[in-house]
């Protein structure tokens, strides 16, 4: 910036040869000075006030903008979560085989309350816990007239209840839309679906999630917007499942047992067709598990999957076929089942101490001989029994697909000695679930392939590895079929369907070691129509007894057998099966006449 000086030399010198006084220039110059400054100064207020009326401009512009949107938009309640929280609701349904549905979503409303905008909290509470019992009318006084600007009150409500609110009429009690999982059939396959409950939470969305069962094991499938609304396909056939568990829960009472479980499963697919557990509950009031005794003794309990049993003489068909197919025996070989027999310093006995002395292979099966199965269980040998058994499955949990079947780990001998591999061949010793079971039978009922429990339909047979081959298959279920009909399962004939099968009465193990002597683990393993084999049905009690006769009965034969053969007089036309045409004795017919 250049200045301009006040008294400059050239004009001073000629003011002074006119004799003008000198003075009278600088003070000329200062106004000037002053002019230019105050002219500076103005522009620049001038321009801050203009940047300032565009500010206020805008922001008035920007707030009457909002005002008049937020009068043109429907009124809606305050949220109660953070700003930016997402919660998705959406839940597939679940559906049967047939698409019969088995849970679904359900639009209800929960109630909750701004203590600030209540006008009259004390009423409020009295009026509340006249519509809700549960409620306790001094905590709600007390969270109304306190610090809280938020409180839930209840979180599912009827329409009913709904209305009785609103007729309150207190500003201050608000109502948020929810969606809440609802089972159709009640306690229906209630093992197998689990149930659900609320994640996250907010005014206007819950997340449901799944808590048990396959809501779940298939959560994230479940969860996920992108399946749109394809719903869930299981293996389970509702009608089959209804007609079981009517049949289970009778039998279960007629032979007073502490609880049953029963799976029916395709041989060649490995679909649960239906799986029950008793006691059982309903989904929609899922009861609180248990904090302290027995785990069985809560129904949420699932025995099926969970229940890691000895499952007694059922195991004998597993030694007799891995001896066939060694080539060691065949259903003809005679063995001598005579005692004494003792393994490992272990005298080895028989049910009543019965003596049945030479029996062959198949007659082992039939009369269910301990000493039989032990000693074709010492000629395969510990490794090789190994083998076999983890082929079918019996070291791991069962792939099926529930959350809990992954705690049903079968208990294995810590050192599997001589004599564990003589009472593993008659079902003690080895503890496992009846879902292994009932895929062990499968194999043996397909022909030999291993196949895998599964709860997803299938589109069709999804046959694993080959464990034995088909004739070692037919002739193991050639000796399951006498047992039925001529050995401890003759309860099992039910017309028009051919069923084999074994029976297993397990002594139930004290938690504190040893075994009761009154109380049994009483199993059904079976396989129908036998002539052509589709189906395997387990059907295992706990703790059951027959007290129609003079003294209680306790095997298998007079508690399982009889619940198992009910449930295919039930269950096989609704599976389609029909039933095979009896022959009929020519002496029984007549020739009748008009006349």
């Amino acid at each position: 910036m250049i200045r301009t000086p006040l008294r400059p030399l050239a004009r001073i010198l000629d003011a002074r040869e006119k004799g003008e006084n000198p003075d009278a220039i600088e003070r000329e110059n200062k106004r000037i000075r002053h002019e230019q400054m105050r002219d500076k100064a103005r522009m620049r207020a001038e321009g801050r006030l203009l940047v300032l009326g565009v500010c206020f401009l805008c922001a008035f512009t920007v707030i009457g903008g909002r005002m008049g949107l937020l009068a043109m938009s429907e009124p809606s309640e305050p949220r109660g979560y953070a700003p930016g929280a997402v919660i998705s609701a959406s839940r597939a349904d679940i559906t049967d085989r047939n698409g019969n549905l088995l849970a679904t979503n359900f639009e209800t409303h929960a109630l909750y309350a701004q203590p600030r905008h209540l006008i009259d909290p004390e009423v409020a509470a009295k009026k509340l816990v006249k519509i809700f019992p549960d409620l306790k009318e001094e905590r709600l006084i007390k969270d109304f007239t306190g610090k809280r600007k938020f409180l839930w009150i209840k979180k599912k409500i009827s329409p009913e209840q709904m209305q009785a609110v609103h007729d309150i009429g207190d500003p201050g009690l608000l109502f948020a839309p929810r969606d809440m999982r609802l089972y159709p059939n009640g306690s229906l396959a209630a093992h197998v679906l689990g149930g659900a409950s609320y994640g996250k939470e907010g005014v206007h969305a819950a997340e449901v999630i799944g808590v048990a069962g396959a809501e779940k094991y298939f959560d994230d499938y479940l969860r996920d917007p992108a399946n749109g609304a394809k719903p869930l396909e299981l293996s389970l056939d509702l009608t089959v499942q209804a007609a079981s568990e009517r049949v289970l829960y009778g039998g279960m009472k007629l032979m007073n047992a502490k609880g049953a479980t029963s799976i029916l499963m395709d041989v060649h697919t490995g679909e649960v067709i239906s799986v029950a557990s008793l006691p059982d509950f309903d989904p929609n009031n899922r009861p609180r598990p248990l904090t302290k005794g027995d785990a069985s003794d809560s129904p949420l309990f699932n025995r099926s999957v969970q229940g890691v049993y000895e499952l007694g003489s059922t195991f004998k068909i597993f030694a007799a076929a891995q001896a066939i197919e060694l080539g060691l025996f065949n259903a003809d070989t005679i063995i001598d089942t005579s005692g004494p027999m003792k393994v490992g310093g272990f005298r080895i006995g028989e049910f009543r101490n019965k003596n049945y002395g030479k029996l062959s292979v198949a007659d082992i099966i039939v009369h269910s001989s301990n000493r039989g199965t032990g000693r074709m269980a010492l000629e395969i040998g510990i490794e090789r029994q190994q083998e076999f058994l983890k082929s079918l499955g019996f070291f791991e949990p069962t792939p099926f697909e529930i959350v809990e079947a992954s705690g049903g780990k079968p208990l294995l001998p810590s050192r599997w000695t001589e004599l564990s591999s003589v009472t593993i061949s008659y079902g003690h010793g080895l503890s496992s679930t009846p879902m292994h079971l009932a895929a062990g039978y499968a194999a043996i009922a397909n022909g030999g392939r291993v196949v895998k429990p599964t709860l997803l339909k299938q589109s069709g047979p999804q046959l694993g590895p080959r464990v034995m081959s088909e004739e070692t298959a037919a002739q193991a279920r050639m000796m399951l079929r006498k047992v039925v009909t001529d050995g401890t399962a003759s309860f099992a004939e039910v017309p028009g369907y051919q069923i084999a099968g074994k029976t297993g009465t397990a002594d139930k193990p004290k938690p504190t070691g040893g075994y009761y002597e009154d109380k049994v683990i009483n199993t059904f393993a079976s396989i129908f129509p036998i002539d052509d084999p589709k189906y395997v049905l387990i059907v295992t009690l706990d703790e059951p007894v027959e007290t129609s006769g003079p003294k209680p009965r306790r095997t298998a034969g007079w508690t399982a057998v009889p619940v198992a053969a009910e449930m295919v007089r039930r269950i096989a036309p609704l599976l389609g099966l029909r039933p095979a045409v009896e022959p009929v004795n020519n002496a029984v017919l007549t020739l009748t006449s008009s006349n």
